[in-house]
């Protein structure tokens, strides 16, 4: 019990971003594709350097809200799917499609669900 304890707070250290339980995607990378796609020129998003936009909404607390945009449920699967294909999600919403792979769509989903 002690051990495995132990190997849950190292994991859970100051830095250490972590993304939702049982989702392949790499946090960490995606702070990196954040800034790599310029995804802060529109919103404001926490931990990253420079993403103070404010055309989209703030992504503060992005990975606790229920909905994403006010109509899709928030799940880490439907926040990856609306990163990569934000128009065939909702139609003619402002979010445009950037051209993001799936990879990295998952990515910088798992970045987005560490802001809680």
């Amino acid at each position: 019990m002690i051990l495995l304890l132990g190997s849950v707070l190292t994991a859970c250290g100051p830095g250490k971003a972590a993304g939702p339980v049982n989702f392949t995607g790499d946090a960490r990378h995606g702070a990196e594709l954040i800034r790599q796609y310029g995804c802060g020129g529109c919103h404001d998003i926490p931990g990253i350097a420079g993403a103070d936009g404010n055309v989209g909404p703030p992504l503060h607390r992005i990975g606790t809200r229920t909905y994403i945009a006010g109509f899709v449920r928030n799940s880490p699967e439907n926040m990856a799917f609306w990163i990569q294909e934000p128009q065939k999600v909702l139609p003619g919403n402002a979010m445009p499609s950037m051209g993001i792979p799936q990879k990295d769509a998952r990515d910088i989903a798992a970045y987005l669900y560490t802001l809680k």
